[in-house]
């Protein structure tokens, strides 16, 4: 039976090495547009009321229909822009879904 210290510290060690995934750091002297990977995103979503404003952007039209409805139910003026430039208020965001 292991005395109540060993317990305490375990039996077992854990080999850790480390980590080489080759990933270099994002540039440091702007803003990186889109995501990570630098492409531009498809959808961005604008919500305001009152004095507040936000913004969103995502690849996926379902992502962003599904905040923005959430969003709306909410009592936020929302806004979808798809990447064309096409905005789309609340009455369309199932449009939008179905496209």
């Amino acid at each position: 039976m292991p005395s109540a210290s060993n317990m305490l510290c375990g039996w077992h060690q854990i080999a850790t090495l480390p980590a080489n995934c080759r990933q270099s750091p994002l540039p440091r002297g702007g803003r990186v547009q889109g995501d990570a990977r630098g492409c531009e995103l498809a959808y961005k979503m604008i919500a305001e009321r009152d004095n507040e404003k936000y913004s969103f952007a995502r690849e996926s039209r379902l992502l962003i229909v599904a905040k923005a409805k959430v969003w709306a139910s909410e009592g936020w003026r929302v806004v979808i822009t798809d990447q064309e430039g096409k905005a789309y208020a609340p009455p369309e965001f199932d449009q939008l879904s179905a496209a």
